[in-house]
């Protein structure tokens, strides 16, 4: 008999936590959100961003990037897998083998048909309740960039650019 009808999850850390390796699934709010492989433009743009910061980063050495699927433990109703993520030098104590505990310093979502909705909505106020300095939400088709930085607790949105994230917790401007 398996471990799990023995021992069924009781709660929905619980159920996240039995998930095989590698499932596409977040916990948001409590609640299990499962969403298919990004499409091909989402990955090209992906890639294209993870790499220009990969790359700078190798010259200043400021922390450490990270891609999706990487869980990050904001409690233990929120542990979501941003797409990309920068964790500053200072922070780089929260990497566990699990992934990041506590909040990163900047994330980037791509935008998916699937996903949009929650980028915009419900994982914005988690990374705004948790503290992530700075949130970027990059539409693939037009390559337009919303930024939100926090200020005071709370995102302040700025003005829309296309192909750029202008990041003032790398100090750069990264174009894709």
């Amino acid at each position: 008999m398996s471990e799990a009808l023995i021992h069924p999850p009781k709660t929905m850390l619980e159920v996240w936590e039995s998930l095989p390796e590698g499932t596409l699934c977040q916990l948001i709010n409590n609640q299990l959100i499962m969403s298919p492989a990004p499409r091909e433009i989402h990955q090209k743009i992906l890639n294209r961003i993870n790499v220009a910061i990969f790359n700078f980063l190798e010259k200043v050495n400021i922390g450490q990037v990270r891609i999706a699927p990487y869980d990050v433990h904001f409690s233990i109703q929120n542990i979501l897998q941003p797409d990309i993520l920068f964790i500053k030098e200072q922070n780089l104590h929260k990497i566990e083998e699990k992934g990041l505990v506590g909040a990163p310093d900047l994330i980037i979502e791509i935008l998916s048909l699937s996903t949009s909705q929650l980028d915009y909505d419900v994982k914005k106020m988690v990374y705004e309740r948790y503290g992530v300095s700075e949130y970027f939400i990059v539409d693939p088709n037009s390559k337009s960039v919303d930024s939100f930085f926090l200020q005071n607790g709370e995102y302040a949105e700025q003005k829309n650019v296309t192909g750029k994230i202008n990041s003032t917790v790398l100090e750069t401007t990264i174009s894709f």
